[in-house]
């Protein structure tokens, strides 16, 4: 019976998390643009690896990564910059489509977080206007 209120508790504590998200569109010095999940707390939880052209294609990939998060791969792996790890979903051809926001000193915390954000995904509304900021 002691799972039920942690369970209820996880499930509320997800509702807010997804109530406060929001996907924000940046733009870089040679004018391409990347996407980046923003958590409620406003902690970056996701970047995507590729620059776009356009803030329209940028959403559209965005978009697209929530339409095919169950066909996407992904994984943990060391850092390209030294020690630690970080985590990567990539498409069937290999492209990388997300990243972690930073490295992790800890493999394990780099996999709650993967798995955090694979969960995040499924909950996402990306047509809806709260997540883009808008109300």
């Amino acid at each position: 019976m002691e799972q039920q209120p942690k369970e209820a508790a996880r499930t509320a504590r997800s509702a807010v998390v997804v109530a406060g998200t929001r996907c924000q569109i940046d733009i870089n010095g040679e004018g391409e643009y990347g996407w980046r999940l923003v958590a409620p707390n406003g902690r970056s939880v996701a970047v995507s690896p590729l620059a776009y052209a356009s803030h329209t294609l940028c959403r559209a990939a965005f978009v697209a990564l929530c339409a095919d998060r169950v066909t996407l791969a992904g994984g943990i792996q060391h850092s390209t910059e030294g020690g630690g790890w970080v985590w990567v979903l990539w498409d069937a051809p290999g492209h990388h489509v997300a990243a972690s926001a930073r490295t992790y000193e800890r493999h394990a915390t780099c996999r709650t977080s993967y798995e955090r954000f694979r969960a995040l995904l499924a909950e996402l509304d990306p047509q809806g206007t709260e997540l883009w900021g808008q109300h």
